[in-house]
């Protein structure tokens, strides 16, 4: 497709309903994706521990969480399948089958007996579901960015783009959403008997609404158009790791105080505000209000970023990041609901402009040919070192050191890399995306 047919086939209504329908696609897809993702992490942060690993002792709540990271392992294995196949046979099969696989998991958790049923086999069957949600994680994102921004005009690419990532709120707020109700309808006994299971088994609604969305969109303008000149690459993941090295490191390292930070939203704060004393019920409403400014954010980010470029709309979320640190620990510490949750929705800016611009930024940094294996590795990387054991570091280090602001300069420092790290990136807004 030439630069002019990309600059005006957003005109017609045909391409306009289709593009409707792709950023449905994609919005709907990753939320349930992550949906399925965040109960885990906060049912970690919850239930997990007793639940499962009860003979860990003291440790069982740094165990549960320590769960959550080791799926991030098995991300790149997930990006490098999807990437592969992705690049030579399109990314719409890719993201059906990503959806596919995470629902499974995460139904069959809900079914899983404890550790009281069967012993030692429940904690091992739990890590294998999580490992296969890891594995679906690693291939889900690179496919719905894609799908976005490659159906966008050129200079809608950053809005397109945030569809995609604001399913990561979204979803977030239908995981806390569905505890805090659940939690709230239930004892304290039921609920660690049978009602943190609803969560988990409601993801089969999820799933049947995601499928049948995915299903009725067209593929990408850009793989088609690769199909038709059949200049897809044979081995992707080859080609991209001898020409493209520099980028895949620059992607991860770009990711990696993002998701570090967001895991503490997600299945850190919950399990410290009730160390304080706080209610459950509140740390929860605390953390679908931080979601929603995390939403707000990421979208308007991504529309700024078309109109004063990637790299600097990551720039100014990560100083507002590192500047927010340790004043929320320091809201967070007085026990607070009001200021807890004021804390939460503050991040959020940060949060939002750094993961906004994220899809449109990755994909205008690879060539067709090597694109998804490009930015799903590169961002399955970036959640490995950013926030796979976020949750578990910030629980250590507040055992070591006594002190919460310790977290904060924990971020504080992945702050200052991510920063370093986009800033070495050259503008590429606006590039052609074309093969």
């Amino acid at each position: 497709m030439s630069e002019s047919a990309e600059s005006v086939r957003v005109d017609t209504p045909t391409r306009t309903r289709e593009e409707r329908r792709v950023l449905a696609s994609t919005l709907v897809g990753t939320t349930v994706e992550w949906y399925d993702f965040f109960i885990y992490a906060q049912a970690a942060s919850l239930v997990f521990g007793p639940l499962f690993f009860a003979p860990s002792g003291g440790f069982a709540e740094i165990v549960s969480l320590a769960t959550i990271g080791i799926s991030f392992l098995f991300r790149p294995l997930g990006a490098i399948i999807a990437g592969r196949f992705g690049d030579r046979l399109g990314r719409k099969k890719m993201l059906v089958l990503t959806l596919l696989l995470m629902g499974g998991a995460t139904t069959l958790i809900g079914l899983l007996p404890t550790y009281a049923g069967i012993g030692v086999g429940a904690p091992v069957l739990l890590v294998v579901l999580r490992i296969v949600q890891g594995f679906s994680a690693g291939g889900e994102w690179g496919g719905a960015a894609l799908m976005a921004v490659e159906h966008a005009p050129r200079d809608r690419r950053g809005l397109f783009g945030a569809y995609p990532q604001i399913g990561v709120p979204v979803g977030l707020i239908l995981a806390t959403g569905t505890l805090w109700l659940t939690s709230s309808l239930t004892t304290e006994d039921q609920f660690l008997s049978w009602g943190w299971r609803i969560p988990f088994l409601f993801s089969v609604v999820l799933i049947v609404g995601g499928y049948v969305i995915r299903r009725i969109v067209e593929e990408s303008p850009v793989f088609q158009e690769m199909l038709n000149r059949k200049a897809h690459s044979s081995a992707p993941l080859r080609d991209l790791f001898r020409s493209h090295t520099r980028n895949v490191v620059l992607t991860a390292l770009i990711f990696v105080a993002q998701n570090a930070a967001g895991y503490l939203l997600i299945a850190y704060f919950i399990g410290y505000g009730t160390s304080l004393g706080m209610a459950r019920s509140s740390l929860l409403a605390a953390t679908i209000a931080g979601a929603v400014g995390w939403l707000v954010f990421t979208l308007w980010s991504g529309g700024l970023s078309d109109r004063i470029g990637r790299v600097r709309t990551f720039q100014i979320g990560y100083a507002a990041l590192f500047v927010w640190m340790i004043p929320l620990f320091l809201l967070m510490q007085t026990a607070d609901v009001l200021l807890f949750t004021l804390a939460i929705v503050v991040l959020s800016f940060g949060l939002g402009l750094s993961y906004g611009p994220m899809s449109a930024l990755y994909a205008e940094m690879f060539p067709p040919q090597v694109r998804y294996s490009g930015v799903s590795i590169g961002y399955a990387l970036g959640a490995i070192l950013g926030g796979a054991f976020a949750p578990t570091i910030a629980q250590a280090l507040v055992k070591s050191t006594g002190s919460v602001i310790s977290v904060g300069v924990y971020i504080m420092v992945l702050a200052v890399i991510s920063t370093v790290a986009v800033s070495l990136v050259r503008e590429p807004r606006g590039v052609d995306l074309q093969a």
